[in-house]
C-alpha cells in the first residue's frame, strides 16, 4: 500500500497561511491608498483641446498615434510652428512620444508654470484647510524645482500624486541610454529629496549619471529618470500584486520605443519597478540590452529565461535589504515569484558592496552603483560578480561575446 506523504501539501499551506499573514497585516495598518479621479485631469483637457484644434486650418494629429507619425508631423512644421503648439498644448506636447525632446522640455516648463500658479492660488485658499494649503505649497514649492534652469523634463502630469519624467545628459545625442525605474510611493513629491537624496529617481540618476561620466568619458550616456507611472501606495495589496506593475510596462514600453535615434538602452529597476520591469520584458524591443534590478521582490517570474527577453538580466541586493524577508512566491496573483539574485533564477547577479538597506543601492562610492555604471556604457568585463557567483564567473559568462559584438 503506497503511504501518502502531506509535508508537500502542509509546505504549500504554510507559505499561504504566511503570505496571507503578511499581507493582511500590512493592508490592515494603513498603508493602502487607492488613488481616485474626479472629472477630467489637466493631461485630458490638454490632449482633447490638442484633438480638436488646428494648424493653420490643418488638423492635428491623433496625440495616439505612433511615434514615427508624430515625429514625422512635428518634421514637417516649421519652429515657429513647433513653438505655438508646445505653448497652446503645453501638457499633451510635453508627454507626447514622437515629439521633438527639445519641445517636450519646453513645453513641460510651461506646464509647469501653469500647474505652479494654480497651486499658488490654492495656498491662499480660505475653503482649504490648513493641511490641504500646505500640501498645496509643497506642490507648488516642488513645481518651481523642476522648472529651474538646466533641468530637463520628458514628462509630467500634475494629476493625483503626480508623474514626472526627468533627463541627466543629451537625450538626442546619447549612445546609451539609461531608464531608472523606482518603485512604490513614487510621485511628484518624492521625486526629489534633501535627505536621502540617492533614495528619490532624481538622485538614483544623477549619481548614475555621473557614475557613467567617470566609467567612461569618452562614451556619450543620458540616464532619464522614469517616475512616470502611477506607483503602489506603500506596501500594501497594491504592492502585493502586479496591476500597478503592468499598466506601468505599457508607459515604460512606449517610452523606450520613443526614444530618439538608435541607442542602447539599459533599465535600472529597484523594488517594485523590478515587478514593473518584469512584466515589460516580453515586449521590450531589442535595443533594451540589459535589465539591472536592485533590492527586488521578484520580477513575476520563476526564472530569467522565462522573462522572454533578449536583455541581459542582472540582479543585486545588499545583505542588510529588508527585502529578502518577504515571500518570494506568487499565489493567486499576491507576490512575484522567484528571488532574482537565488541561484536557480539565473540572473548574473552583482555584488553590492558598501550598499546599505534598501535604498542604499544608488549611493555614491557603492559597488553597486559602480557596476550599474559599467553596465550603462558597456563596460561588461569591469563588473564586479557578488561572491557566490564570482568564484564560477557565472556574471560574466559569454560576455566576451557580448563585448566583441
Amino acid at each position: 500500500m503506497t503511504s501518502f506523504d502531506p509535508s508537500p501539501q502542509l509546505n504549500v499551506w504554510r507559505a499561504l497561511l504566511a503570505l496571507a499573514v503578511v499581507f493582511v497585516m500590512l493592508a490592515t495598518t494603513g498603508w493602502t491608498a487607492i488613488r481616485g479621479h474626479r472629472g477630467s485631469s489637466p493631461l485630458q483637457t490638454s490632449l482633447s483641446a490638442w484633438d480638436h484644434g488646428h494648424l493653420h486650418g490643418r488638423a492635428l494629429p491623433d496625440a495616439d498615434s505612433s511615434p514615427g507619425r508624430l515625429a514625422h508631423f512635428f518634421a514637417s512644421l516649421t519652429e515657429r510652428q513647433r513653438t505655438h503648439l508646445a505653448d497652446r498644448y503645453p501638457l499633451a506636447v510635453g508627454n507626447m512620444n514622437g515629439a521633438p525632446v527639445e519641445l517636450r522640455y519646453r513645453a513641460n516648463r510651461a506646464a509647469l508654470e501653469e500647474q505652479r500658479d494654480i497651486e499658488l492660488e490654492r495656498m491662499h485658499d480660505k475653503r482649504l484647510s490648513d493641511v490641504g494649503q500646505y500640501d498645496a505649497g509643497r506642490r507648488m514649492h516642488r513645481f518651481e524645482d523642476l522648472m529651474q534652469p538646466g533641468r530637463r523634463i520628458l514628462a509630467f502630469d500634475p494629476e493625483g500624486s503626480g508623474r514626472v519624467a526627468e533627463v541627466f545628459g543629451d537625450l538626442t545625442q546619447a549612445e546609451r541610454v539609461s531608464v531608472v525605474v523606482p518603485g512604490v510611493d513614487t510621485d511628484v513629491l518624492t521625486f526629489q529629496r534633501t535627505n536621502r537624496r540617492y533614495s528619490a529617481p532624481a538622485g538614483m540618476a544623477s549619481a548614475l549619471y555621473t557614475a557613467e561620466r567617470s566609467a567612461d568619458p569618452t562614451t556619450r550616456t543620458a540616464v532619464i529618470a522614469w517616475a512616470d507611472y502611477t506607483s503602489p501606495s506603500g506596501l500594501g495589496m497594491e504592492a502585493a500584486t502586479a496591476l500597478r506593475a503592468e499598466q506601468g510596462a505599457v508607459r515604460l514600453n512606449a517610452l523606450v520605443r520613443a526614444l530618439p535615434g538608435n541607442s542602447s538602452v539599459a533599465l535600472y529597476c529597484h523594488s517594485y519597478g523590478s515587478v514593473l520591469c518584469g512584466v515589460a520584458a516580453r515586449q521590450l524591443p531589442a535595443r533594451v540590452s540589459d535589465i539591472a534590478v536592485a533590492g527586488s521582490p521578484g520580477m513575476r517570474a520563476e526564472k530569467a529565461s522565462q522573462l522572454r527577453t533578449s536583455a541581459r538580466v542582472w540582479a543585486t541586493r545588499d545583505a542588510d535589504d529588508w527585502i529578502q524577508d518577504v515571500p518570494y512566491m506568487e499565489v493567486g496573483g499576491l507576490g512575484h515569484g522567484a528571488d532574482p539574485v537565488s541561484s536557480a533564477f539565473g540572473a548574473r547577479v552583482l555584488s553590492a558592496d558598501g550598499a546599505k538597506g534598501h535604498a542604499g543601492y544608488f549611493e555614491p562610492g557603492t559597488e553597486s552603483l559602480r557596476n550599474f555604471a559599467e553596465i550603462g556604457v558597456g563596460s561588461y568585463r569591469a563588473v564586479h560578480c557578488a561572491q557566490q557567483q564570482h568564484e564560477e564567473n557565472a556574471c560574466q559568462e559569454g560576455l566576451s561575446a557580448a563585448v566583441a559584438a
